[in-house]
């Protein structure tokens, strides 16, 4: 009962403008309230005193940003097979990524792959639980970060639910065709020669593949890296290309450049 008094008192005074309410708004009943006054966003933008921009965009286009990941992107239009080799920072994943979500919007091929050697950068994380996706995915963590930068969550999880967007382990490569997909190879530079020969001859019809790697960074054995052996050997081909970024490509702090030539 004392409730329902101090509700009609509350409206009361409303009425009489004791408690005038922000922005002209009324409300309907006293079951409704504001939960935060400021700031004042709206969908709408600029109108009602909102931000100009949101924070978070998905961008449609992407762009060069140096010499290095155009002649990228031109030799990923152009060629069946194109390698992205050079320093840390320039964007080659993302690039590569991004190309194949492109693709795969405008409807030129049904499915992109992804791939990635399950080798740890000098530390051992031991036994991982979960199913092949749950073990493989710290290992394919910066392939899923370009991923997310390109689509949003809830539809990327159902690309992947339906194999659209496959996580397939390098020791599974062997034996299939890739058809109509686009593949990305990352960090090649962990792959052996073997690996890489087995990898690269997976390529079906109207297929494209981008293996990027950097291969000062690689994390085998002196000699075991065969990405600067598989590059050489194919550079001659006329449907291959291969891109080489050096520290003046890096998009990264400006600091990382520094560091490459001083480490």
């Amino acid at each position: 009962m004392a409730k329902r008094s101090a509700q009609a008192r509350r409206r009361q005074q409303r009425q009489q403008g004791a408690y005038p309410l922000p922005h002209d708004e009324t409300y309907e009943g006293d079951n409704v309230r504001r939960l935060f006054d400021e700031p004042h966003w709206s969908p709408l933008g600029s109108e009602r005193g909102a931000q100009t921009e949101r924070d978070q965009k998905y961008r449609k286009n992407i762009r060069a940003h140096n010499p290095a990941q155009q002649r990228l992107i031109d030799s990923i239009d152009a060629a069946p097979l194109v390698f992205a080799a050079g320093a840390a920072g320039t964007g080659k994943t993302y690039l590569a990524v991004a190309k194949g979500v492109e693709a795969l919007e405008a409807g030129r091929v049904r499915r992109i792959v992804l791939s990635r050697p399950a080798v740890e950068a000098g530390e051992s994380l031991g036994f991982l639980p979960g199913d092949m996706e749950e073990k493989l995915s710290p290992y394919l963590r910066p392939l899923y970060d370009a991923l997310c930068d390109r689509i949003p969550g809830k539809r990327l999880k159902a690309l992947m639910a339906e194999s659209v967007i496959e996580i397939a382990p390098i020791a599974y490569m062997r034996g299939r065709t890739l058809n109509n997909a686009y593949i990305v190879i990352d960090e090649a530079q962990n792959c052996t020669y073997g690996q890489l020969k087995m990898l690269l001859t997976r390529l079906g019809w109207n297929s494209t593949m981008v293996v990027t790697g950097d291969p000062a960074q690689t994390d085998l054995l002196p000699g075991m890296s065969g990405l600067e052996d598989v590059m050489t050997r194919l550079e001659p081909l006329e449907q291959v290309e291969v891109v080489r970024f050096s520290r003046a490509d890096v998009v990264r702090h400006p600091l990382v450049a520094e560091m490459i030539d001083a480490l």
